[in-house]
């Protein structure tokens, strides 16, 4: 049997290229050497959108469209809606009875996400417990590995001391210990030079159209050094070459030669680019188009997928309140 790999994104917005190439493509490949669980993590979403809540919903059917139109197949995958299996919420209670509070202050993320997001109170018991959550999801597939960047992986150790700490308590032999699966991606700057991020609005989205990646392409940060078209550039430290070596890789030469010896300006080389994108993007957005008129699928996709997640993570929970000696009914 494959083993069993747990992944999410939380619905707060349209995804981007950031996402393409730094995580969807890396779960493309991973359906074929694992079951994959892909969850749209909308309790996550919540404990940071929870003053303005009314987009969580669209953006669910706006990620999953985005899903599939890049590869994701709800017939090898189960896609489903976090909220709709209530054991992640049961397996957050129980675990939270046993998670000391100092685990929480220290987790990295926490305390970057408090610096970062200035502009929205964090300061709740929810968001300091996310991790927690987070726990939840992955122990209650029993999954074997996890997908994720190296910043992530005090989230996944934590997730694991949480487990043995359940063990100590109750005995083993339910929870899996999940290892990471360290997949080789690729981090792109917004289009500010500043790390790509939805809040900061900075991002090319895999369903703009093809006018709106022209203008953000044309507005992108480029190399402060070449002020004239006669300066010569440094490609290298150049955003929108690093964005060439990802859509265009067949033109980096080119592209190396006449920035670096002052062939072509900047507008030039922007211009060449959001073409690349646009036919890089183009199959995707056909695809995305055409998930999206079928009004009935999406909502299918995800009633199967949480059939699937649900089967298994019912079991898990009568494991677990029998470990804890839960009175049934």
């Amino acid at each position: 049997m494959k083993k069993r790999i747990l992944s999410g994104m939380r619905p707060t917005g349209r995804l981007h290229l950031g996402h393409l190439v730094g995580t969807l493509k890396n779960w493309v490949a991973l359906q074929d050497t694992y079951d994959c669980f892909f969850m749209v993590a909308d309790w996550h979403a919540l404990m940071g959108e929870y003053e303005n809540p009314k987009d969580i919903s669209q953006n669910v059917v706006e990620c999953v469209a985005d899903w599939v139109s890049v590869g994701i197949d709800p017939k090898r995958s189960a896609i489903f809606l976090q909220s709709a299996v209530k054991e992640h919420l049961e397996l957050a209670m129980i675990l939270s009875d046993i998670t000391p509070l100092a685990w929480l202050e220290r987790c990295p993320t926490y305390k970057e996400q408090l610096r970062e997001e200035s502009k929205r109170d964090l300061t709740t018991y929810g968001f300091l417990g996310y991790p927690v959550l987070q726990a939840a999801d992955i122990l209650l597939y029993k999954a074997n590995a996890v997908p994720i960047g190296i910043d992530q992986l005090p989230h996944l150790e934590l997730t694991r001391e949480i487990a043995r700490r359940f063990a100590s308590l109750y005995g083993g032999g339910i929870f899996v210990e999940p290892e990471p699966v360290f997949a080789e991606t690729t981090k792109l700057l917004g289009t500010d030079n500043r790390k790509m991020s939805k809040s900061y609005g900075n991002f090319i989205a895999l369903s703009d159209p093809p006018k709106v990646i022209m203008e953000k392409v044309a507005k992108m940060f480029t190399d402060p050094k070449r002020i004239h078209l006669s300066d010569k550039g440094h490609p290298n430290k150049c955003n929108i070459y690093a964005y060439y070596k990802i859509f265009k890789p067949e033109a980096i030469e080119e592209v190396l030669d006449y920035c670096a010896n002052a062939k072509a300006g900047c507008t030039t080389c922007k211009k060449n680019l959001a073409e690349a994108i646009i036919y890089h993007l183009k199959d995707i957005q056909e695809r995305r188009e055409a998930v999206m008129e079928d009004k009935g699928r999406i909502k299918k996709i995800l009633e199967e997928g949480v059939e699937k997640a649900a089967s298994v993570a019912t079991k898990t929970m009568n494991e677990v309140k029998k470990a804890i000696n839960l009175y049934e009914l």
